[in-house]
């Protein structure tokens, strides 16, 4: 596996209503979207930092992953993501060397990227998720 770069810093948030000032006024960044993704019980707001988005996570539902989460540990940092080609055969081999899978293969995430994520405990305790842009 040999990621691309960083496509984006996903950090959990309470309410997008209340953070997404903080990076428009405080830091000067613009969100250019906010989406939501149902299956996941999220809804997302980007920002591009350089080359790098930044992925505010608000959940929709307390019981889905953001809002069990952010009950568990709080608001902050949720996952780094990393921009990778093929990433059915990056999840593949990621098993194939020890590494637990919270997916086994990918699945539609925010922006239309196929998305996977690696479980945090077999990475040294961050949560990895691995994306693909589809050509179109």
């Amino acid at each position: 596996m040999k990621p691309s770069y960083i496509e984006h810093i996903g950090i959990a948030v309470k309410s997008l209503e209340e953070s997404i000032p903080f990076y428009e006024n405080i830091l000067g960044l613009k969100c250019y979207a906010i989406e939501e993704v149902e299956d996941q019980k999220v809804r997302t707001a980007f920002f591009m930092a350089g080359q790098t988005k930044i992925e505010l996570l608000e959940p929709t539902d307390r019981e889905g992953p953001i809002g069990k989460f952010i009950e568990k540990k709080g608001e902050g940092l949720h996952h780094i993501a990393f921009s990778v080609k093929n990433i059915n055969e990056n999840l593949k081999e990621a098993e194939q060397k020890g590494i637990h899978l919270v997916d086994k293969t990918s699945r539609k995430g925010a922006e239309g990227l196929d998305i996977g994520f690696l479980h945090p405990e077999s990475t040294h305790g961050v949560l990895i998720e691995l994306c693909e842009k589809k050509a179109t």
